[in-house]
């Protein structure tokens, strides 16, 4: 958890707010890859990309 605490003070210290929907976006794409590798999901994940 600091490593997430030290990106926020960095972004907010250095005003890089566009970085948070780049982070959101990755963060969203490796769940996706997490779930669509062990369920039942994967093929319909997969459709996606």
């Amino acid at each position: 958890m600091e490593f997430l605490r030290d990106l926020w003070l960095f972004m907010k210290e250095r005003k890089k707010y566009w970085l948070i929907p780049m982070i959101v976006i990755l963060l969203i794409i490796g769940v996706l890859v997490v779930f669509g590798g062990s369920s039942a999901m994967a093929p319909f994940i997969y459709s996606i990309f």
